[in-house]
């Protein structure tokens, strides 16, 4: 019985959920869908077929996009790696600085934020720029990974790798067959959280971007300004695609399949 209301209560949240995106796919696939009416009048595929083709943008801005959400993620983890370790297993003066520091990103009005970067980057000829898009995505999307993996440490017992470095381990063994197993979850929560807040921002990719680098949720807000809501639609669609994928990629991981090496350690 209890397993029963779990997964009833599993495909309710599914379902409610899903809810939303069924509006977006009707839309998609509409052509003449008035109030009050329930269903469109007529359907097609003329929407898709121009999202997908060459002349609209979207399959570039799509590329270009995922590119910046990966680099961003990849640098942010390589930074956040260190920094959380240092933030979870020592208590040092100043952490609470650090930790304030952080989370200013978050605390600052976005506008702020986004003219102050503007001008350092545009001293630095980087505006207008993927690296200098790159660059302005790590101020909101480095405190996510460097709190996670923080928090992941704060769990983790280094004695383990002491025991595997007295075992005649080098760091980069001790790294792979110790520590990685152990903060393996975590590493995985703190990219998904840093690919997806690079993924949907706009107002810095818009500034830092200057109009040159074309990513989706611009041209996302540019056809739903334009009242297109057949294509808007289809590319709202597309442009939930890689964070379902990468949440079902890394969903088993993530919910503690591999989990801590502590608990594997100590029966």
């Amino acid at each position: 019985m209890p397993g029963s209301l779990r997964l009833l209560g599993g495909l309710a949240l599914a379902g409610w959920l899903v809810l939303p995106l069924l509006p977006l796919l009707g839309w998609s696939v509409a052509q003449g869908w008035r109030y009050p009416d329930l269903l469109p009048d007529r359907l097609s595929a003329k929407a898709w077929s121009f999202a997908l083709s060459p002349q609209s943008g979207v399959l570039q801005s799509f590329g270009i996009t995922t590119l910046i959400a990966a680099a961003t993620t990849a640098i942010a983890l390589l930074i956040g790696l260190p920094a959380g370790r240092a933030l979870g297993l020592h208590r040092f003066r100043g952490r609470g600085l650090v930790l304030l520091l952080l989370l200013a990103p978050a605390l600052l009005p976005g506008i702020a934020t986004v003219f102050g970067l503007h001008g350092i980057l545009l001293r630095a000829g980087l505006v207008g720029t993927v690296p200098g898009v790159i660059l302005a995505h790590l101020v909101p999307v480095l405190p996510y990974a460097t709190l996670v993996l923080a928090a992941v440490f704060a769990r983790f017992d280094p004695a383990f790798e002491d025991q595997a470095r007295s075992l005649g381990a080098t760091r980069w063994q001790v790294f792979r067959n110790v520590t990685l197993p152990a903060i393996l979850p975590g590493l995985l929560t703190a990219a998904l959280f840093a690919f997806l807040v690079s993924w949907s921002q706009y107002l810095l990719t818009l500034s830092i971007g200057a109009g040159r680098v074309q990513t989706l949720p611009l041209l996302l807000f540019s056809f739903a300004s334009a009242g297109r809501n057949d294509i808007t639609a289809a590319i709202a669609l597309l442009y939930i695609l890689p964070g379902l994928l990468i949440l079902a990629v890394t969903a088993r991981r993530i919910t503690g399949r591999g989990a801590a090496l502590t608990e594997r350690l100590h029966p």
